[in-house]
């Protein structure tokens, strides 16, 4: 037997190599697809959860008039349960509003600062700062609220009690600060240098170039940082539940007291039977905000496809 004869080669096919590489393209492929259709599979689940709870008592009890325009939230009387969300409906639109009115102003003008004259080592500091904010978790605001701000705002304008829209609003401004912060700084990078280079050659000042060239082209951004800090002033919970007074009442003034939808979910569905009323009510409310976040996302969206149009 000669030494070439006794060498045995091994042949591997093009074939197999191929059918290999397809076998793991394919897996990677499904892989991508599951994790890219996971968050519309949990939206939908999440949604047709709640629905399933609140459906027995929107197709039974709930008397919509009531629900909607009366002001009486009584779900654990013995003579007669009223499911009214009028005054938690508009206790959350207050603090809400009144949070974006302190949020936006200071927001874009940190995303102004951050964007158009901090340079180098101030910048990267203030981005740091800002998102160790996002990170501070919601009860810790509520403590704030109830430690720091309740007091002070008792002693600066001689009020009784300092629990209330104003404290829900500065709070929930500066949970919701880091946010619109981050992503109308994005906006702001995203419009091109030329339009800088194109006012600076004309004669305009920095001032003049921001005002005139920047926020006009980046209004698409800043439309979806507002929007996102309404939905997170909607959705927010504990810290409204700490900071609000969690008193049922039409706010009239931002030192009145008031509870929010949100707040009230958190604190009653601990304490209800499971299948009762009082417990499907809660789920409607859940229903409610579901749609009311729906809305304002497309609202959003239609509006950014309007002035993209134009």
């Amino acid at each position: 037997m000669t030494a070439h004869s006794a060498i045995q080669p091994t042949h591997v096919t093009v074939g197999d190599a191929k059918d290999k590489n397809w076998y793991i393209d394919k897996s990677f492929e499904i892989l991508m697809f599951i994790c890219g259709i996971s968050a519309i599979i949990f939206v939908v689940g999440i949604f047709l959860f709640v629905f399933k709870e609140g459906l027995g008592f929107i197709l039974g009890d709930m008397n919509f008039s009531e629900f909607f325009l009366s002001q009486k939230w009584r779900p654990t009387s013995l003579n007669k349960a009223t499911y009214g969300i009028l005054a938690m409906v508009a206790g959350t639109a207050a603090v809400t509003g009144l949070a974006m009115l302190i949020c936006l102003p200071i927001s874009i003008g940190a995303a102004i600062f951050i964007a158009e004259f901090a340079k180098g080592r101030t910048r990267e500091i203030l981005k740091i700062v800002i998102e160790f904010l996002a990170a501070i978790p919601s009860v810790v605001w509520g403590f704030i609220a109830l430690s720091i701000m309740n007091p002070l705002i008792i002693n600066v304008f001689d009020v009784p009690m300092g629990l209330g829209v104003l404290n829900s609003a500065i709070i929930l401004a500066l949970m919701a600060a880091p946010i619109v912060t981050s992503i109308a700084e994005d906006a702001f990078k995203a419009v091109p240098d030329t339009y800088r280079e194109a006012a600076e050659a004309l004669g305009a000042t920095r001032w003049q170039t921001i005002y005139k060239v920047i926020l006009p082209a980046a209004k698409n951004g800043l439309l979806s940082a507002g929007l996102l800090g309404v939905g997170r002033g909607f959705g927010e919970t504990m810290a409204i539940l700490m900071a609000s007074g969690h008193s049922i009442n039409i706010p009239t003034s931002v030192f009145d007291s008031f509870r929010a939808l949100t707040a009230t979910i958190a604190a009653e569905l601990g304490e209800t039977a499971v299948g009762s009323p009082h417990y499907q009510s809660l789920f409607a409310i859940g229903i409610f905000l579901f749609l009311i976040t729906f809305i304002i996302n497309m609202t959003a969206d239609f509006i950014v496809r309007g002035v993209r149009k134009g």
